[in-house]
């Protein structure tokens, strides 16, 4: 089926999403959080319970997805190319907010087609929380004459220098199974059969934005000292998949411009599966 290119550019209606603490705390259990980080768990945390900078995915995910399924695309071999947050203000523990998303447009690969799709979430009072950007690659949907993807500044981990901070935590077997409760139910993360089918023969595997809460967590544990509204942007490609139970290795650097420089690597394979940067207000 081709592309409906005529969703470009045109934002979808004001999609509603209430949560309250126990979603905030499913989310950061989701993507690793520990007793360590109680804040992040616990509703009578002094002063009220945080949440984390990346929950700002989740009310993205009913917009996203159903304006993916119009696109015409074959969502079967739909993969996450990179993903990035602008957080304004932190995101309350309990809350009703509204999300609009819109596809930026799409862009042909040949053999690959690449959409972009932008989300704005906003409170009750119209006041923006944050804005998202999703890279989706469609495998296979190349080739139908669109234009290709803008280039993009890329910010990489200096050679040569030691990381300002490394955080090391395994995950757990059962990660994605537990993530996927936030609303990404995608079988690639939870069907061997399915996982199979698309290619991955060693099984599920853990969602790209899982693996992006725990960098979220690490880098906002290592610099801002957990302070949850320390965390202005955080940019992260997917460059290879990360399976339940694998062990992330975060490593940041503190560049000159004020970005942090970020990389994670999974220690059991020594291979880098995520690059991106944060900045910090």
């Amino acid at each position: 089926m081709p592309f409906d290119l005529t969703l470009a550019g045109v934002p979808t209606a004001p999609t509603p999403c209430t949560y309250t603490w126990k979603d905030a705390a499913l989310y950061a259990l989701g993507v690793g959080a520990t007793p360590d980080e109680l804040a992040w768990l616990y509703e009578k945390t002094e002063g009220g319970m945080r949440v984390l900078p990346s929950f700002a995915v989740v009310p993205t995910f009913a917009p996203m997805f159903d304006l993916l399924a119009k696109t015409g695309g074959d969502l079967s071999l739909l993969l996450h190319g990179t993903q990035r947050i602008t957080l304004h203000r932190p995101f309350p523990a309990d809350a009703t907010v509204t999300t609009t998303a819109k596809v930026r447009d799409f862009y042909d690969l040949r053999r690959l087609a690449v959409v972009l799709v932008d989300t704005e979430t906003k409170d009750a009072a119209g006041a923006l929380i944050a804005e998202t950007t999703y890279t989706l690659i469609f495998r296979g949907d190349g080739g139908f004459g669109g234009p290709t993807p803008p280039k993009e500044e890329k910010i990489t981990a200096p050679k040569g220098v030691e990381p300002t901070f490394v955080v090391e935590e395994a995950t757990r077997k059962e990660q994605a199974l537990l993530y996927r409760l936030n609303g990404d139910t995608n079988p690639l993360h939870a069907d061997p059969v399915f996982a199979a089918n698309v290619g991955f023969t060693q099984g599920p595997i853990l969602h790209g934005l899982a693996t992006y809460g725990f960098l979220a967590r690490h880098v906002t544990r290592a610099l801002a000292a957990g302070d949850h509204g320390k965390l202005r942007v955080l940019e992260a490609q997917f460059k290879k998949p990360v399976w339940p139970g694998d062990t992330l290795i975060t490593e940041g650097w503190q560049l000159e411009s004020g970005k942090i420089a970020l990389q994670v690597k999974v220690k059991e394979r020594d291979e880098v599966v995520v690059t991106g940067f944060a900045e910090l207000f």
